[in-house]
C-alpha cells in the first residue's frame, strides 16, 4: 500500500499547499513523490517528535502537511506534539503509519503498532483509516486532501485474494453474503479471511463486512448491517490491534445501545507475544487467534 500511497499523492503535488515530512523513510517508495514536489518534500530526519511540531506549524499557516513513518515512530514517540500540537487545535495534519499491526514482523515489538488508531482515537476530532485493499488508498487520499482535520491512515498490505474484486470504497462493504453470523474484520485482515470464509456453505457462511473508518460516530454502520445483526445470533469482531480502545469494543458498546445485541459476541485481537518469541506478521496473528483457521473455529456453535 505504501507504493499505492506514493503514486496517488504524485498526483497532487500540483495542490500548492500539499506539503509532505518524512521520518528518513520511504526508500525505494517515496522518490516519485520527491521528484514531484521538490521543496515541499521534507525529509525531517530522524526527529519525530519535532517533525509532527513542524507539520502543527505549517497546518496553522493553511497548508496541508503530511506526515510518514513506520506506524510505531509516528504515533507512539510524538504522541505528546500529537495531542498538545495537532488535536487540541483541530488542526489538518495527516499521519501516515506504515506496517500497521504485526507488520514489520520479526523486527520485534518496537516495530509492531498494535494500539495505534485506540489511542489516537482518545483525541477529539481525530479520525482514523484503515485500508483493506491497496485500491482503498487512492479514495481515501481524496477524502483526506479535502477534510481539515487531524486524521492517522494506517497502511499494510493488500492480502485479498487474486480473483476477488472487491467492492468499491466505502467506511463499510459487505464482502460475502451468507445466512450464518456476522463477521467484522478491520483493514487488511479481512483480505486473509476471504479464501476461508468462501469456501464455506452459503448455510454456514458469514455475512462479512469490512471496516475501514473509526470512530463509529463518524462513520456508523450502514442499515445493511443491522439488517444482517437482526437475523444473525452471532457477532464476531477481527482486528490487528489490542481489545483495548479498539473497533471491536466500540461496537459491542453501539449494538448494546441500540438493543441490538446478537446472542454471542466474540472478539479477536491481538495477543502481543504469548510464546515470547518474534516471527513473521502471519506467525503472531497465528500466536494472537487471528489466522483463517481461527475465523472458521470462532464460527463453530457452542457445545
Amino acid at each position: 500500500m505504501r507504493n499505492a500511497l506514493s503514486t496517488v499523492l504524485s498526483k497532487c503535488a500540483d495542490r500548492p499547499e500539499f506539503v509532505f515530512l518524512t521520518g528518513d523513510l520511504g526508500f525505494n517508495a517515496l522518490e516519485p513523490l520527491r521528484d514531484r514536489l521538490g521543496e515541499r518534500f521534507i525529509n525531517a530526519g530522524v526527529s519525530e517528535q519535532n517533525m509532527v511540531g513542524v507539520a502543527a506549524g505549517l497546518a496553522r499557516t493553511g497548508l496541508k502537511p503530511w506526515v510518514y513513518s513506520i506506524a510505531p515512530f509516528v504515533y507512539a514517540r510524538p504522541l505528546e506534539q500529537i495531542r498538545n500540537d495537532v488535536c487540541l487545535h483541530n488542526l489538518g495534519v495527516t499521519l501516515v503509519g506504515n506496517g500497521g499491526g504485526y507488520g514489520y514482523g520479526v523486527m520485534g515489538a518496537t516495530h509492531h503498532a498494535l494500539e495505534d488508531y485506540g489511542l489516537l482515537l482518545s483525541f477529539k476530532g481525530l479520525r482514523a483509516y484503515i485500508p483493506a485493499f491497496a485500491a482503498d488508498v487512492s479514495p481515501i487520499a481524496d477524502l483526506l486532501m479535502e477534510r481539515s482535520c487531524p486524521a492517522y491512515l494506517r497502511l499494510g498490505r493488500d492480502e485479498k485474494p487474486k480473483d476477488f474484486s472487491a467492492p468499491a470504497y466505502g467506511p463499510w462493504r459487505k464482502v460475502l453474503d451468507g445466512a450464518g453470523a456476522v463477521v467484522v474484520a478491520v483493514g487488511p485482515l479481512a483480505g486473509s479471511w476471504i479464501e476461508a470464509l468462501r469456501s464455506l456453505p452459503e448455510s454456514k457462511r458469514p455475512s462479512f463486512w469490512v471496516l475501514t473508518e473509526l470512530p463509529l460516530d463518524s462513520a456508523p454502520p450502514p442499515q445493511g448491517f443491522w439488517a444482517d445483526l437482526k437475523r444473525a445470533d452471532h457477532l464476531i469482531v477481527g482486528e490487528e490491534h489490542v481489545a483495548h480502545g479498539g473497533a471491536g469494543e466500540s461496537l459491542a458498546r453501539l449494538v448494546l445501545e441500540r438493543g441490538s445485541a446478537p446472542r454471542r459476541f466474540t472478539l479477536l485481537s491481538a495477543q502481543g507475544y504469548p510464546s515470547g518469541k518474534y516471527g513473521s506478521q502471519n506467525f503472531h496473528r497465528a500466536e494472537s487467534g487471528l489466522a483463517p483457521a481461527d475465523i472458521l473455529k470462532a464460527l463453530e456453535p457452542k457445545p
